[in-house]
């Protein structure tokens, strides 16, 4: 790889946004046939990278050169015409419209002026076949989960006449099979001398499939390095800047936590899509993980407890009152609160200022007629930046310029404005660094520890363990156990969760 002529190099690459550089002078360089891994802590500049290569941003100052040629793409389309094809951490596809024209989005092909619907429909079954999906092309986006929805994705990104394909966090919603299959198709790409750039916070799957790894960190280059020869400690430390013994940190207390006066007991909830007969209870406190498959009903236990999604059957009581809530107002009126797995789409209002994200349920809560004053606006929000250590503290940025570990404290900072009783956590580390991630955690655990309940769903059986006081397993719908999470390890955790129900007699 080395003899070979970069495919796709940055020189000097940097972007301001105000007075920030949110990259300063950044070398980057991608070589045919290789897969890349960007790596670097939330706000290091990966995403800011990622879009000046593709379109998304110009840069301010440096040199973009494809095929050993200067460009400068006006857009992403631009770029995409170039070769150069996006996967990013959030779906950005249509749910309302059908597969076959996700994938053809922009490039239809054409009959007599007129769209060709069935060569459409044929070529993204050829293309869905590569990635292993046998799904109906015509079917609508929004009718599959969000794992079919991320390989539709890269299925979109293929598609084309791809030089370089840059994928931001692609695994994120993908199960160990449908990230193994991901995996095929990228080593496919990459005999075939595609340049893959790929971003994810799992270092293992960074050391299974990339060949090198450049490090970001605080906008500026740490260094370039072949991935077989670089240590995880000294990964770590790299993206972190300092030793990795933050890592070793453990959120939960050490303390068992007092049973406590119960917040949230729910009785043989039963919901549309698919829970069946669940009980939960939380105490003032307690961190229960939950823990199951790819389809097993973590999310659609969450929506249901919350209100988001109503219950067919089976009672919420929450602090001992009867009746369940009625919808997200009525659960928010209880003390419930909910952050959902979709930042983007269910979270954070990217357009928005970090002040205004953060205010947002506050003021909704109390109604436009009891307007809360612009100075107490900026009083409570700057509160919460400084609590959460949201970077940068500056409460007039649009909120979606934020790296996702950030973007997620703003979140975070909008539901506890609300002084909750119960907050329920759908992934919220997902997508996140190592760094980040561990902020998070530590975070959860001071709000327990302050007395908040929480709900923590994650698909890494290591940070619900990490995490959680006691772990729920979740299995096609149902709560099959509650178990103390310090009598379990990964390992045994993996072979609940895994376990057929047939098995538990």
């Amino acid at each position: 790889m080395e003899e070979a002529s970069p495919l796709l190099q940055l020189t000097g690459a940097t972007v301001r946004f105000g007075a920030d550089a949110a990259i300063d002078r950044v070398d980057f360089r991608l070589f045919p046939g290789e897969v890349h891994s960007l790596m670097g802590e939330n706000g290091a500049g990966k995403s800011t990278l990622i879009k000046a290569i593709t379109g998304a941003l110009p840069l301010d100052e440096g040199r973009l050169e494809l095929e050993g040629r200067p460009v400068r793409f006006a857009s992403p389309h631009d770029a995409q015409r170039s070769g150069i094809s996006t996967v990013y951490q959030e779906i950005d596809l249509l749910p309302n419209v059908s597969v076959a024209e996700n994938i053809a989005l922009g490039r239809e092909p054409r009959r007599a002026g007129r769209i060709d619907w069935p060569r459409m429909r044929r070529e993204a079954r050829e293309v869905l076949a590569e990635l292993g999906l046998d799904i109906d092309p015509a079917s609508r986006l929004g009718i599959h989960s969000l794992a079919v929805q991320q390989l539709v994705a890269i299925a979109r990104a293929i598609s084309a006449d791809v030089k370089v394909l840059v994928l931001d966090e692609p695994t994120s919603s993908l199960d160990l099979d449908e990230v193994s299959e991901l995996f095929r198709v990228v080593r496919e790409l990459k005999e075939r001398g595609v340049a893959i750039l790929f971003v994810s916070h799992f270092l293992d799957q960074v050391y299974e499939l990339c060949d090198r790894v450049t490090v970001l960190r605080d906008g500026r280059l740490v260094g370039e390095y072949l991935t077989r020869e670089l240590l995880r400690i000294d990964l770590v430390q790299a993206m972190l800047g300092r030793s990795a013994a933050a890592l070793d940190q453990h959120s939960r207390p050490d303390v068992a936590v007092d049973a406590g006066r119960v917040t949230l007991t729910a009785r043989g909830v039963t919901a549309a899509p698919g829970i069946r007969d669940a009980d939960v209870d939380l105490a003032e406190g307690d961190v229960l993980g939950v823990a199951g498959l790819l389809g097993s009903g973590r999310t659609e236990l969450a929506r249901a407890i919350t209100g988001i999604d109503r219950i067919d059957s089976g009672v919420i009581r929450i602090e001992g009152a009867k009746g369940s809530p009625h919808g997200p107002r009525s659960a928010i009126s209880l003390g419930v609160v909910y952050s959902s797995e979709n930042r983007r789409t269910d979270g954070i209002i990217s357009d928005l200022s970090v002040l205004e994200n953060i205010t947002l349920a506050l003021q909704a809560d109390r109604g436009m007629l009891r307007r809360i004053p612009r100075q107490r606006q900026r009083e409570l929000a700057a509160s919460w930046v400084e609590a959460l250590d949201i970077r940068p503290p500056d409460l007039d940025r649009p909120a979606g310029t934020l790296s996702g570990g950030n973007q997620q404290k703003v979140l975070l900072a909008r539901l506890l404005a609300l002084s909750p009783r119960v907050l329920v956590l759908d992934e919220p580390t997902r997508g996140i660094d190592v760094g980040a991630k561990v902020e998070i955690q530590n975070l959860v655990g001071e709000m327990a520890a302050n007395g908040l309940s929480v709900m923590f769903i994650s698909a890494e059986l290591e940070e619900v363990l990490r995490v959680g006081h006691r772990v729920a397993i979740l299995r096609e719908g149902r709560i099959v156990d509650t178990m103390p999470s310090d009598e379990l390890t990964v390992d045994s955790l993996l072979a609940l969760v895994a376990r057929p129900d047939e098995l538990d007699g």
